[in-house]
């Protein structure tokens, strides 16, 4: 095993890092995991570690981009498969929630105070991931809005920002809650509430 590992490329292996760092921070948060732990996980040396990440804001940095990329695929696949603007938006919105289910981590690392305080970088990140979603989102609105598949008046941005702000508040709000329901389960009970709120018409199947 040892010989297979010292045959992993650089990018591998900083791949490898990162996903243990996702998995370890779902566990016990972003606070509590160590890159003694990282490197436990991955199977080697803490100085390895190092040898790929110079600093262990680096390896959050990682962890950041490596979300955004996962994400924004997933994202991105899902409104491709939508009939129309409306369709395509709640795939994203469903595709989104499905995803959180299986990297529970991605609340942690992304609303994590020390992660954003501590480094302008993630920080910038993060900031950059909400606008490009936001963005994707009002684009969608505005093609729905020139199809009459919402109201005429509506605002996109503020309806994109709606958008997002209630999936945070489901990732945010069930596992504090222990909610039975899973994510998915809980956003086919608000998803209708906010058709409803942009004036959403839906075409016939």
């Amino acid at each position: 095993m040892a010989e297979h590992r010292q045959r992993l490329s650089a990018e591998a292996r900083q791949e490898e890092i990162i996903r243990a760092a996702v998995d370890l921070a779902g566990e016990q948060g972003v606070d509590g995991v160590t890159t003694q732990d990282m490197a436990k996980a991955v199977g080697i040396t803490q100085g390895a570690i190092f040898r790929h990440f110079p600093t262990k804001d680096m390896i959050w940095l990682g962890v950041i981009h490596w979300v955004r990329g996962r994400l924004m695929g997933v994202l991105d696949m899902a409104a491709a498969r939508g009939s129309d603007p409306l369709d395509a938006l709640e795939k994203m919105f469903f595709a989104h929630l499905g995803f959180v289910e299986k990297v529970p981590a991605i609340p942690k690392l992304i609303f994590t105070n020390q992660l954003l305080k501590n480094n302008p970088r993630i920080r910038e990140l993060v900031r950059s991931i909400l606008t490009d979603y936001e963005d994707k989102v009002s684009g969608l609105i505005v093609q729905a809005r020139a199809q009459n598949l919402v109201r005429p008046d509506l605002d996109a941005a503020a309806a994109a920002v709606m958008f997002t702000g209630m999936i945070q508040g489901l990732v945010i709000r069930v596992p504090i809650i222990e909610a039975r329901k899973s994510l998915v389960e809980e956003g086919r009970l608000v998803f209708p509430i906010f058709l409803h709120g942009i004036g959403a018409v839906r075409t016939p199947a």
